[in-house]
């Protein structure tokens, strides 16, 4: 192996790996919610905490991106180029290919999800009944961080 391809193959391994430390680091950092009766004007509202997952998760997102454009470019989506020899190789390097697309749009979709919904904020105000405080769901950046990994493995 040539030492470009080899610097490829280190870049590509370092942007996944820290793009699955800040997904799972959003999944631990998640916005909590709790309600707050504000007794002067008599009202109920929903009051949330940090909004660091959102920062992790469009972080991954973007390094997972960064990846991605980085072995299309590399590989020239197998599109342009040489072309590939018929047989056991071939039909091994479409199927990785085909798996570290499906795998980095589900990955994709999972952290954008996720910190978009992070950073919704209920700002109704209530007069008796609790507000429902929405938050992400408990899973969403882990879900996010699996699928980065599955394309980790699949794109090296």
């Amino acid at each position: 192996m040539d030492a470009r391809k080899i610097m490829v193959i280190v870049i590509v391994f370092l942007l996944d790996l820290i793009a699955f430390g800040l997904a799972v680091a959003a999944e631990q950092r998640r916005s909590t919610a709790r309600v707050v009766a504000d007794m002067e004007k008599n009202y109920v509202h929903c009051v949330y905490d940090s909004d660091i997952s959102t920062v992790y998760g469009i972080g991954a997102l973007c390094l997972l991106l960064l990846s991605q454009i980085v072995i299309m470019v590399s590989s020239k989506c197998l599109c342009f180029g040489r072309v590939l020899k018929p047989g056991r190789s071939r039909a091994c390097s479409l199927l990785l290919f085909l798996l570290c697309w499906l795998t980095f749009i589900i990955a994709e979709a999972c952290l954008l999800a996720g910190s978009v919904r992070n950073a919704y904020h209920t700002r109704t105000l209530f007069l008796h009944d609790p507000p429902p405080c929405k938050t992400v769901r408990k899973g969403v950046f882990a879900a996010g961080a699996s699928f980065v990994f599955f394309t980790a493995i699949s794109s090296e």
